[in-house]
């Protein structure tokens, strides 16, 4: 065979051999292209990636907030009866006597306690570190404690001590750290001619809600025209409890839908105060530890917003008694966050311990100023120092 014969042969060969690679490449091609897309239809389709937003205030108040949401059925409401019945609610006078007598019952143990060990035939050291003892598990605080001590160490040394003599350097002494100079009023007056406003706050379970469904109970007997505003919005059955509370007494409730803007809610029922020129607004807001942020952001902007229409003249700070140091450290985070005017203690009577009243405004500077001492709807009442002393020692 010649040699241009020869090169011809190889060149067709490996023309023929380059077009075999390709077709394999190319067959190669097509059966991996046909897998890929038979494993992409296999596998489940991907999720739309959530969209983003920017964070507000409030943002702790989705779910999970501090407590589940508690619907209608799982909240117990006051009884209220036929719808066209209102009722007339107690007089102070009348309702004081009896919780007077019942805040006795309920911390007669305390002053009892302290009585016994005062009227020792012997007072030392031990009998004084008894009293600092029964002092400090009452929730009055160190502080306070080692200041009454002292002082009842000083006029028992000075005036001696019997029995009813006891008594006396005892209650003087704890009326004076009870401290009766507070202005315990509620401001109640509006200005140029605007109802007053009074924000009901505090965490959860402290009975918010019931507490100003009871002060418009005591405002109605004092003859002021009240409104409610329902601006806890979170729990399914707050704004029914406290309609419920409101048509007892024939007062107008204020509400808006599940999950509203609580601040919008109050903005609206100070508008509606104004409309009705009525004397006091109430307004509800929705329970919130004082660990969250953005809670007590939001409590704040409720706050900002109804002074848009009106003055805040009370921000009452309503604190379980019976959750003793626990009650003092809310007490205080609040009163960082808006500017408390005054408290309520709720549960005053059963495991309560009076002491409480001591410390908390020791620890804020800010007067009790109301107390609930019962679940009946007329069980709340102002705080006086001397008949509370007096309970304790009756």
């Amino acid at each position: 065979m010649s040699n241009p014969q020869l090169v011809t042969l190889l060149t067709d060969q490996a023309l023929i051999a380059i077009i075999a690679v390709i077709a394999i490449v190319l067959i190669g091609g097509t059966t991996g292209l046909v897998i890929s897309r038979r494993r992409k239809a296999e596998l489940p389709a991907a999720e739309p990636a959530p969209e983003l937003t920017e964070p507000k205030v409030g943002d702790d108040a989705e779910e999970p907030r501090d407590t589940p949401t508690r619907t209608l059925e799982d909240t117990e409401l006051p009884e209220a009866g036929a719808t066209a019945t209102i009722e007339k609610p107690e007089s102070a006078q009348g309702r004081l006597v009896r919780l007077r007598a019942r805040l006795a019952r309920s911390q007669g143990s305390l002053g009892k306690g302290l009585l016994a060990l005062l009227s020792r035939d012997t007072l030392d050291e031990e009998a004084w570190e008894d009293i600092e003892t029964t002092l400090i598990t009452a929730d009055v605080g160190v502080a306070p404690t080692q200041e009454l001590v002292e002082k009842l160490r000083t006029r028992v040394r000075v005036e001696g001590v019997s029995g009813d003599q006891a008594r006396t350097i005892l209650r003087e002494e704890l009326i004076a750290l009870v401290n009766p100079e507070l202005d315990r009023t509620l401001k109640l007056e509006g200005k140029e001619g605007q109802p007053a406003v009074v924000l009901v706050v505090g965490v959860n379970g402290t009975g918010k809600t019931t507490t100003v469904g009871k002060l418009a109970r005591v405002l109605v007997a004092e003859d002021k025209h009240v409104v409610l505003g329902a601006a806890d919005t979170f729990r399914a059955a707050a704004a029914d409890q406290l309609q419920t509370w409101g048509e007892r007494v024939g007062v107008r409730t204020v509400r808006g839908p599940e999950g509203g803007d609580p601040a919008s809610i109050a903005f609206d029922a100070v508008k509606q105060g104004i409309e009705e020129k009525a004397d006091v607004v109430l307004v509800d807001t929705a329970g919130r530890l004082h660990t969250k942020t953005g809670l007590m952001d939001e409590l704040g902007k409720v706050k900002r917003v109804i002074e848009k229409a009106a003055e805040v003249d009370e921000v009452l700070l309503v604190i379980d008694a019976t959750t003793g140091q626990n009650g003092l450290t809310q007490a205080r985070v609040f009163a960082e966050v808006i500017n408390v005017t005054g408290l309520v203690l709720t549960k005053l009577d059963g495991t309560a311990k009076g002491g409480i009243v001591i410390a908390v405004q020791r620890e804020l500077g800010v007067p009790v100023k109301l107390v609930g001492l019962g679940e009946g709807a007329d069980d709340l009442a102002p705080f006086d120092a001397e008949q509370f002393v007096d309970a304790l020692l009756d």
